[in-house]
């Protein structure tokens, strides 16, 4: 796996970034900025240290698809981490075999530090050759519609 990162900067108190960014307060927070990878995107689950969270999506036919993750730490307003350990397809969860094999046990990171009042969120991400282009591609889009959600 390549590690890949992504960074923004946002005129807003680190709290309120961390709030945004996770929809801690509004899941339709984080439901529009992920809206540019999946239109549909959500999550189901929570954001706690140890829980299981499901990253979910319809995809052009109403199937429903996306990762089976974990919370593996979530220090508030400084530093989340996500693992992902499976797929979504439809109701069912894969987390051995072929389809998961590549990129099994990669992390999503992302972590927040403010200063004058501009926050920074670094997103860090494990992917496989394949993903490569669609990451750089989307996050950054997908990190200024996060900006444009709480500078507004």
């Amino acid at each position: 796996m390549t590690k890949i990162e992504y960074n923004i900067e946002i005129k807003a108190s680190v709290q309120k970034v961390y709030q945004t960014m996770l929809g801690l307060i509004d899941k339709k927070t984080y439901e529009n900025w992920t809206s540019i990878f999946n239109p549909t995107s959500t999550y189901q689950g929570n954001w706690d240290k140890g829980s299981k969270i499901l990253f979910v999506g319809c995809d052009e036919n109403g199937k429903k698809g996306g990762m089976v993750s974990k919370i593996v730490e979530n220090q508030t307003a400084k530093f989340v981490s996500i693992l992902h350990y499976g797929i979504l397809d439809g109701e069912n969860e894969i987390t051995t075999g072929e389809q998961v094999e590549k990129w099994a046990g990669g992390h999503e990171n992302y972590t927040f530090s403010e200063s004058g009042g501009i926050t920074t969120v670094k997103v860090e991400i494990d992917t496989i050759e394949d993903y490569l282009d669609y990451f750089d591609q989307t996050y950054p889009k997908a990190l200024e519609k996060l900006k444009e959600i709480v500078e507004n």
